[in-house]
């Protein structure tokens, strides 16, 4: 463990060697097929004996897709409606922010692990995805705020956010926004928005010409899971090709996000990642987190942009693990 240099609050990267975790590690404790319990049960996990294991052990596996539950409904913002659903309940709420390349529809391995763990689980379309009316250019709105119109909605008084990919910026946005009604921050595979000329330059060397044009299951799933899970492969690109419905583009962020807002973060932040990942590769990701007061980091081998898909035992067993020790740490109330 590093302390953090702005705060003074324990900086958590799960290492073994230099900033992955172990593969041999994690399967010799366990991990891969009983979850994890918390999040810093890694610093020891990762630093376990291992012993040999053959070729293919590591790999990503298929995982069977459980039950879920058909809560939907539709809210009304600015003249525009976004699709969600929700699974009720009394626990803390985690809503879930998908990547550009998804909708609330992707979060079939989240909804059933997270809300029998005791959590109400409650995810939505934004504007231009699945289910959800497209973006006005006359009256785009901002993401941050839609958002907020959601949990006024709702009438929620505090909750936790999981944004992946472009979904991270808008959670950021709206924790800097509204940081009294956030318990906790997860970022997964989230590097964009950041404003700072060297890391635009940086994260730009990653995508050379023709990049965006590539399959998106290309650039989104790890090379380890397109090779053994053609099945799943199948099924992502399904999700991904129904996601995009209308126009998407044109509404603008809340804050201006840059190393200074990072710095501003009060909430528990967990930046998490894929040691495969095309677009947030694990130099990214330590940019993020060492700019975050507090902030643990996870950077996962074998994976890709779609964490959450790919590996959903161990990723729900990570966030699930921060969110517990989140939701015990603090409490807030809505404003007024």
């Amino acid at each position: 463990m590093a302390k953090s240099r702005r705060s003074g609050q324990t900086q958590i990267e799960h290492v073994a060697g230099n900033g992955v975790l172990d593969r041999r590690a994690l399967l010799s404790s366990g991990v891969a097929l009983a979850g994890v319990a918390a999040t810093t049960s890694i610093a020891g996990v990762a630093s376990a004996a291992a012993q040999p294991l053959a070729n293919t052990e590591w790999l990503p596996k298929a995982v069977p897709i459980s039950a879920q539950v058909p809560a939907e409904g539709v809210v009304n913002v600015e003249g525009t409606r976004l699709h969600y659903w929700d699974t009720g309940g009394e626990g803390p709420a985690i809503i879930l922010l998908h990547p550009a390349t998804g909708s609330d529809r992707i979060w079939t391995y989240q909804q059933p692990a997270f809300a029998a763990a005791g959590y109400r689980v409650i995810a939505y379309s934004r504007r231009g995805h699945a289910g959800s009316d497209a973006v006005d250019p006359k009256k785009p709105g901002t993401a941050a705020g839609d958002l907020h119109a959601l949990i006024e909605h709702l009438g929620l008084k505090h909750c936790h956010l999981l944004g992946s990919a472009a979904g991270g910026g808008i959670a950021l946005d709206y924790s800097l926004s509204h940081p009294g009604l956030v318990l906790s921050l997860a970022m997964v595979c989230a590097v964009g928005g950041i404003v700072e000329p060297e890391y635009v330059e940086r994260a730009s060397r990653l995508r050379p010409k023709g990049f965006d044009a590539m399959a998106a299951s290309f650039r989104e799933l790890s090379p380890s899971y397109r090779a053994v899970n053609p099945q799943g492969v199948q099924e992502w690109e399904r999700l991904e090709h129904a996601a995009v419905t209308g126009n998407r583009l044109g509404q603008k962020v809340e804050n201006r996000l840059d190393w200074a807002a990072l710095s501003r973060l009060v909430v528990p932040v967990l930046v998490i990642g894929g040691d495969a990942d095309l677009n947030a590769p694990p130099p990214l990701l330590r940019a993020y987190a060492a700019h975050i007061p507090g902030a643990e980091l996870v950077i996962v081998p074998e994976a890709g942009h779609s964490l959450y898909w790919e590996m959903p035992e161990l990723f729900n067993s990570l966030v699930l693990g921060f969110f517990a020790k989140s939701s015990t740490n603090r409490s807030f109330s809505l404003p007024g």
